[in-house]
């Protein structure tokens, strides 16, 4: 029996909003309809979004530790004993690799496996169509402006005129690969998340470049399409609104800002939207997914699928900030080449 001045205490700690933080979990684990998202997760894997070949979608793991000694490593093949020491420094001037490979590999960790999805090893995330290839039209729309930067990041060349020139990841506005989504993929590194649930939205933060994605929830797919924002609002991570439904959270995101899509490597158009559920399988397994339908880009909607797993320890602030301070030497180097150039 509980006694008055415990009852007391219980509401005035709920006048003063102590227990907001724990209210709403009480709710949902008491909820069949919503899965228990809360926790620190991980989805670090070598697999990426198409097959690389004709093999199977799952494969035994004989082939995946097989695949998983092979595997690129930020688009370099394994073998380069110079790049595994972190103390070789900087290359010499006029050397074969000046310039080149940003990192060495001391700092990536990518993860040394497969995915590994409800206990199969997957060898892309694309699962339909069954052959794993994300199915562009051959002619695309192309009010989508699409860029790619890898060039850039093996060579260590590219346009410096200006910061506006640089890719996103460079001014480390929103983070590399596609992090945070819409469609959440792994990276070389830092694959790292915390999901927080409350009673009316969903947090998703990502650790690679501190992304949040705050995402409200309602009580049905119709009402919560009936609250987005209008079309002129293109945010980072696009507008999302949420729902539950049988014991799976259902996330609905358009209107994804347009820069963002031109790097990103699950692009959609301003009519295009990408359908992501979260749900569990098991006790240490978030199952995930995502539909990506736009058909001014592709043949047919596609959709991906990849596990989140517990993480150990806490977030971590990501290094990175707005209005990178190596900016200023690049935009400052190019501008003497340019100055030298002019003077010969």
């Amino acid at each position: 029996m509980i006694s008055g001045t415990l009852k007391r205490n219980f509401v005035i700690a709920i006048y003063l909003g102590i227990s907001l933080t724990v209210i709403p979990l009480i709710c949902i684990a008491a909820d069949s309809e919503r899965p228990d998202l809360n926790g620190t997760w991980t989805n670090q894997s070598i697999t990426r979004l198409n097959r690389p070949d004709d093999s199977p979608l799952v494969v035994t793991p004989e082939q995946a530790q097989l695949r998983a000694a092979v595997a690129l490593v930020g688009g370099r093949p394994p073998g380069w004993t110079d790049e595994l020491d972190p103390d070789t420094g900087a290359p010499k001037v006029g050397s074969r690799d000046f310039g080149l490979f940003s990192y060495n590999q001391f700092w990536f960790d990518q993860g040394a496996s497969l995915a590994r999805v409800k206990g199969e090893f997957r060898s892309s995330f694309v699962v339909d169509p069954q052959n794993g290839q994300v199915p562009w039209l051959e002619n695309p729309d192309p009010s989508l402006q699409r860029v790619n930067f890898d060039s850039r990041f093996l060579s260590g060349v590219g346009d410096a005129s200006g910061p506006e020139a640089m890719p996103l990841k460079e001014r480390c506005l929103i983070g590399f690969g596609n992090t945070a989504g819409p469609g959440m993929l792994s990276t070389p590194y830092n694959s790292n998340y915390q999901f927080v649930q409350t009673q009316d939205h969903v947090l998703l933060l990502a650790e690679m470049v501190h992304d949040a994605r705050i995402i409200p929830t309602y009580n049905s797919a119709q009402e919560a399409r009936a609250q987005h924002h209008p079309d002129i609002l293109n945010p980072w991570f696009g507008d999302s609104r949420g729902w539950y439904e049988n014991a799976t959270l259902i996330v609905e995101t358009i209107n994804i800002n347009p820069k963002q899509m031109r790097e990103s490597p699950v692009p959609i158009t301003a009519t295009g939207k990408i359908t992501e559920r979260f749900s569990r399988y098991g006790e240490n397994e978030i199952f995930y997914q995502f539909t990506v339908d736009d058909p001014k880009l592709y043949r047919q909607p596609w959709t991906a699928e990849l596990s989140f797993y517990p993480s150990e320890g806490p977030l971590y602030e990501y290094a990175c900030h707005e209005g990178n301070y190596a900016m200023t030497g690049i935009l400052a180097g190019a501008r003497r080449k340019e100055a030298e150039a002019a003077r010969k």
